[in-house]
Protein backbone atom coordinates (compact mmCIF):
# COMPACT_ATOMS: atom_id res chain seq x y z
CA UNK A 1 0.00 0.00 0.00
CA UNK A 2 1.33 3.28 -0.98
CA UNK A 3 1.79 5.89 1.47
CA UNK A 4 -0.20 8.55 -0.39
CA UNK A 5 -3.08 5.81 -0.22
CA UNK A 6 -2.25 5.51 3.31
CA UNK A 7 -2.95 8.61 4.73
CA UNK A 8 -6.13 8.90 3.02
CA UNK A 9 -7.43 6.17 4.65
CA UNK A 10 -6.11 7.15 8.09
CA UNK A 11 -7.68 10.85 7.35
CA UNK A 12 -11.29 9.20 6.23
CA UNK A 13 -10.98 7.00 9.69
CA UNK A 14 -10.02 10.06 11.08
CA UNK A 15 -13.36 11.91 10.12
CA UNK A 16 -15.74 8.88 10.61
CA UNK A 17 -14.61 8.77 14.32
CA UNK A 18 -15.00 12.14 14.62
CA UNK A 19 -18.77 12.08 13.27
CA UNK A 20 -19.22 9.32 15.16
CA UNK A 21 -18.02 10.84 18.63
CA UNK A 22 -20.32 13.92 17.53
CA UNK A 23 -23.30 12.19 17.36
CA UNK A 24 -22.53 10.21 20.21
CA UNK A 25 -22.13 12.79 22.38
CA UNK A 26 -25.48 13.79 23.60
CA UNK A 27 -25.74 9.47 24.69
CA UNK A 28 -22.81 10.26 26.72
CA UNK A 29 -24.36 13.15 28.03
CA UNK A 30 -27.78 11.27 29.12
CA UNK A 31 -25.51 8.50 30.53
CA UNK A 32 -23.37 9.94 32.79
CA UNK A 33 -25.53 12.31 33.75
CA UNK A 34 -28.16 9.36 34.87
CA UNK A 35 -25.39 8.04 36.90
CA UNK A 36 -24.47 11.55 39.00
CA UNK A 37 -27.01 12.30 42.10
CA UNK A 38 -28.55 15.37 41.63
CA UNK A 39 -26.66 18.07 43.56
CA UNK A 40 -23.34 17.06 41.27
CA UNK A 41 -25.67 18.19 38.23
CA UNK A 42 -24.38 20.78 36.45
CA UNK A 43 -24.46 22.16 32.99
CA UNK A 44 -20.98 23.86 33.45
CA UNK A 45 -19.63 20.53 34.64
CA UNK A 46 -22.06 18.28 32.54
CA UNK A 47 -18.93 16.87 30.45
CA UNK A 48 -17.49 15.58 33.80
CA UNK A 49 -17.46 12.20 34.70
CA UNK A 50 -18.97 10.98 38.00
CA UNK A 51 -17.26 11.26 41.33
CA UNK A 52 -18.96 8.06 41.89
CA UNK A 53 -21.86 5.57 40.59
CA UNK A 54 -24.97 6.46 41.57
CA UNK A 55 -27.97 4.24 40.55
CA UNK A 56 -30.79 6.56 42.76
CA UNK A 57 -31.65 7.97 39.69
CA UNK A 58 -32.19 5.36 37.40
CA UNK A 59 -34.35 3.47 40.16
CA UNK A 60 -36.75 6.22 40.48
CA UNK A 61 -36.89 7.04 36.77
CA UNK A 62 -37.42 2.91 36.41
CA UNK A 63 -40.32 3.30 39.10
CA UNK A 64 -41.80 6.42 37.47
CA UNK A 65 -41.94 5.14 33.71
CA UNK A 66 -42.29 1.14 34.19
CA UNK A 67 -45.66 1.44 33.81
CA UNK A 68 -45.78 3.55 30.30
CA UNK A 69 -42.62 1.49 29.29
CA UNK A 70 -44.82 -1.69 29.51
CA UNK A 71 -47.95 0.27 27.86
CA UNK A 72 -45.38 0.92 24.87
CA UNK A 73 -44.15 -3.10 24.48
CA UNK A 74 -48.11 -3.74 24.17
CA UNK A 75 -48.52 -0.62 21.60
CA UNK A 76 -45.77 -1.63 19.48
CA UNK A 77 -45.09 -4.93 19.26
CA UNK A 78 -48.30 -5.87 17.38
CA UNK A 79 -48.29 -3.02 15.75
CA UNK A 80 -44.84 -3.08 13.99
CA UNK A 81 -45.97 -7.50 13.41
CA UNK A 82 -49.23 -6.45 11.83
CA UNK A 83 -48.26 -3.51 10.21
CA UNK A 84 -45.21 -5.26 8.47
CA UNK A 85 -47.25 -7.92 7.18
CA UNK A 86 -50.12 -5.74 5.56
CA UNK A 87 -47.26 -3.72 4.16
CA UNK A 88 -45.84 -7.28 2.83
CA UNK A 89 -49.00 -8.40 1.11
CA UNK A 90 -49.36 -4.65 -0.57
CA UNK A 91 -45.63 -4.76 -2.17
CA UNK A 92 -46.43 -8.08 -3.32
CA UNK A 93 -49.35 -6.64 -5.13
CA UNK A 94 -47.50 -3.53 -6.30
CA UNK A 95 -44.34 -5.50 -7.29
CA UNK A 96 -45.84 -8.60 -9.10
CA UNK A 97 -49.18 -8.38 -9.51
CA UNK A 98 -49.65 -5.38 -12.09
CA UNK A 99 -53.07 -4.17 -13.11
CA UNK A 100 -54.44 -1.05 -14.41
CA UNK A 101 -53.92 2.09 -12.61
CA UNK A 102 -51.45 0.27 -10.04
CA UNK A 103 -48.84 3.05 -10.63
CA UNK A 104 -50.99 5.69 -9.56
CA UNK A 105 -52.65 3.90 -6.91
CA UNK A 106 -48.78 3.42 -5.73
CA UNK A 107 -48.56 7.18 -5.82
CA UNK A 108 -52.01 7.79 -3.32
CA UNK A 109 -50.07 5.06 -1.33
CA UNK A 110 -47.05 7.25 -0.72
CA UNK A 111 -48.77 10.25 -0.34
CA UNK A 112 -49.52 9.36 2.90
CA UNK A 113 -45.94 9.42 3.69
CA UNK A 114 -45.84 13.22 3.84
CA UNK A 115 -48.95 13.91 5.51
CA UNK A 116 -48.20 15.65 8.64
CA UNK A 117 -49.67 14.10 11.79
CA UNK A 118 -50.71 17.39 12.95
CA UNK A 119 -53.03 18.41 10.04
CA UNK A 120 -55.39 15.04 10.44
CA UNK A 121 -55.57 14.54 14.08
CA UNK A 122 -58.98 16.43 14.30
CA UNK A 123 -60.21 14.12 11.96
CA UNK A 124 -57.92 10.59 13.58
CA UNK A 125 -59.87 11.67 17.11
CA UNK A 126 -63.26 12.36 15.52
CA UNK A 127 -62.92 8.96 13.76
CA UNK A 128 -61.83 6.97 16.59
CA UNK A 129 -64.73 8.46 18.66
CA UNK A 130 -67.34 7.14 16.20
CA UNK A 131 -65.85 3.76 16.41
CA UNK A 132 -65.96 3.58 20.01
CA UNK A 133 -61.29 3.04 19.71
CA UNK A 134 -60.66 6.65 21.25
CA UNK A 135 -58.66 6.39 24.16
CA UNK A 136 -57.73 2.60 23.73
CA UNK A 137 -54.57 0.97 23.17
CA UNK A 138 -56.48 -0.88 20.35
CA UNK A 139 -57.20 2.22 18.44
CA UNK A 140 -53.53 3.60 19.25
CA UNK A 141 -52.31 0.26 17.27
CA UNK A 142 -54.75 0.51 14.43
CA UNK A 143 -53.52 4.03 13.98
CA UNK A 144 -50.10 2.94 14.05
CA UNK A 145 -50.77 0.19 11.47
CA UNK A 146 -52.66 2.50 9.17
CA UNK A 147 -49.95 5.10 9.16
CA UNK A 148 -47.41 2.32 8.56
CA UNK A 149 -48.69 1.45 5.38
CA UNK A 150 -47.09 3.63 2.73
CA UNK A 151 -43.40 3.23 3.71
CA UNK A 152 -43.58 -0.75 4.52
CA UNK A 153 -45.59 -1.04 1.20
CA UNK A 154 -42.66 0.78 -0.80
CA UNK A 155 -39.82 -1.30 1.33
CA UNK A 156 -41.25 -4.60 0.60
CA UNK A 157 -42.28 -3.42 -3.16
CA UNK A 158 -38.51 -2.55 -3.96
CA UNK A 159 -37.12 -6.00 -2.28
CA UNK A 160 -40.18 -7.95 -4.03
CA UNK A 161 -39.51 -6.30 -6.97
CA UNK A 162 -35.75 -7.99 -7.63
CA UNK A 163 -37.42 -11.41 -7.32
CA UNK A 164 -37.43 -13.21 -10.87
CA UNK A 165 -40.75 -13.25 -12.61
CA UNK A 166 -40.11 -16.28 -13.74
CA UNK A 167 -39.85 -17.61 -10.42
CA UNK A 168 -43.82 -16.59 -9.98
CA UNK A 169 -44.77 -17.53 -13.17
CA UNK A 170 -43.95 -21.24 -12.44
CA UNK A 171 -45.57 -20.96 -9.35
CA UNK A 172 -48.89 -19.91 -11.17
CA UNK A 173 -48.02 -22.80 -13.57
CA UNK A 174 -47.69 -25.16 -10.41
CA UNK A 175 -51.76 -24.18 -9.66
CA UNK A 176 -50.95 -21.43 -6.96
CA UNK A 177 -53.17 -18.46 -6.38
CA UNK A 178 -52.45 -15.17 -5.05
CA UNK A 179 -52.19 -16.35 -1.63
CA UNK A 180 -50.30 -19.86 -2.17
CA UNK A 181 -47.30 -17.71 -4.26
CA UNK A 182 -47.05 -15.53 -0.96
CA UNK A 183 -47.23 -18.18 1.15
CA UNK A 184 -45.15 -20.83 -0.12
CA UNK A 185 -42.60 -18.22 -2.81
CA UNK A 186 -42.30 -14.70 -1.47
CA UNK A 187 -42.62 -15.08 2.61
CA UNK A 188 -40.06 -17.70 3.31
CA UNK A 189 -37.58 -15.42 1.19
CA UNK A 190 -38.45 -12.52 2.90
CA UNK A 191 -36.80 -12.34 6.24
CA UNK A 192 -34.19 -9.47 5.25
CA UNK A 193 -36.77 -7.76 4.10
CA UNK A 194 -39.31 -8.19 7.66
CA UNK A 195 -36.09 -7.39 9.51
CA UNK A 196 -35.78 -3.96 7.70
CA UNK A 197 -39.63 -3.27 8.02
CA UNK A 198 -39.55 -4.71 11.51
CA UNK A 199 -36.78 -2.35 12.79
CA UNK A 200 -38.19 0.92 11.25
CA UNK A 201 -41.41 0.22 12.42
CA UNK A 202 -40.42 -1.01 15.86
CA UNK A 203 -38.13 1.90 15.87
CA UNK A 204 -41.21 4.99 14.61
CA UNK A 205 -43.67 3.59 16.69
CA UNK A 206 -41.53 3.04 19.98
CA UNK A 207 -40.57 6.73 19.77
CA UNK A 208 -43.73 8.68 18.81
CA UNK A 209 -45.04 11.05 21.44
CA UNK A 210 -47.94 13.14 19.63
CA UNK A 211 -50.19 10.35 18.45
CA UNK A 212 -49.93 8.42 22.23
CA UNK A 213 -50.51 11.51 23.47
CA UNK A 214 -53.61 12.74 21.75
CA UNK A 215 -54.94 9.39 21.30
CA UNK A 216 -54.98 8.05 24.57
CA UNK A 217 -54.67 10.92 26.46
CA UNK A 218 -54.72 9.11 29.84
CA UNK A 219 -51.32 9.13 31.74
CA UNK A 220 -51.78 6.00 32.87
CA UNK A 221 -52.43 4.17 29.73
CA UNK A 222 -49.83 6.68 27.83
CA UNK A 223 -46.57 5.44 25.84
CA UNK A 224 -43.16 5.86 27.37
CA UNK A 225 -42.35 8.93 26.06
CA UNK A 226 -45.02 10.52 27.29
CA UNK A 227 -44.15 9.52 30.47
CA UNK A 228 -40.29 10.51 30.16
CA UNK A 229 -41.89 14.15 29.22
CA UNK A 230 -44.32 14.35 32.11
CA UNK A 231 -41.72 13.78 34.87
CA UNK A 232 -40.23 17.09 34.31
CA UNK A 233 -41.64 19.52 36.69
CA UNK A 234 -43.19 23.03 36.27
CA UNK A 235 -40.69 24.81 38.36
CA UNK A 236 -37.92 22.46 38.13
CA UNK A 237 -36.04 19.47 36.79
CA UNK A 238 -34.51 16.65 37.97
CA UNK A 239 -31.80 15.95 35.70
CA UNK A 240 -30.53 12.75 36.84
CA UNK A 241 -34.44 10.89 36.60
CA UNK A 242 -35.05 12.89 33.58
CA UNK A 243 -31.89 11.44 31.83
CA UNK A 244 -32.14 8.06 32.85
CA UNK A 245 -36.02 8.01 32.11
CA UNK A 246 -35.31 9.01 28.44
CA UNK A 247 -32.30 6.35 28.73
CA UNK A 248 -34.63 3.64 30.36
CA UNK A 249 -36.86 4.82 27.00
CA UNK A 250 -34.03 4.64 24.07
CA UNK A 251 -32.49 1.23 25.42
CA UNK A 252 -35.26 -1.18 23.15
CA UNK A 253 -34.40 0.34 19.93
CA UNK A 254 -30.26 0.01 20.69
CA UNK A 255 -30.93 -3.53 21.67
CA UNK A 256 -33.24 -4.33 18.29
CA UNK A 257 -30.45 -2.73 16.12
CA UNK A 258 -27.69 -4.66 18.01
CA UNK A 259 -29.32 -7.34 17.65
CA UNK A 260 -30.89 -7.40 13.79
CA UNK A 261 -28.33 -5.23 12.33
CA UNK A 262 -27.04 -7.63 10.10
CA UNK A 263 -29.96 -8.56 8.78
CA UNK A 264 -31.04 -4.86 8.74
CA UNK A 265 -28.21 -3.82 5.74
CA UNK A 266 -28.66 -7.05 4.20
CA UNK A 267 -32.03 -6.44 3.69
CA UNK A 268 -31.88 -2.72 2.26
CA UNK A 269 -29.26 -3.53 -0.03
CA UNK A 270 -31.29 -6.56 -1.47
CA UNK A 271 -34.28 -3.90 -2.35
CA UNK A 272 -31.81 -1.64 -3.51
CA UNK A 273 -31.11 -3.45 -6.71
CA UNK A 274 -34.61 -3.02 -8.04
CA UNK A 275 -37.01 -0.74 -7.65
Amino acid sequence: MSLQRLWTRGAIYLVLIAFCAFYLMPFYVMIITGLKPYVDVNVTRMWELPKSIYLGGITEAWTLVSPNFWNSMQITIPAALISSLIGSINGYVFAKWRFRGADTLFIIFLVGMFLPYQGILIPLVLTLQKIGLYGTMTGLVMVHCIFGIPITALLFRGYYASIPNELIDAAKIDGCGFFGIYRWILLPISMPAFAVVLLWQFTSIWNDFLIGLVVLGNPIQAPVNVAVQNIAGSWSVEWNVQMSAALIAALPTVVVYLLLGKLFMRGLLAGALKG
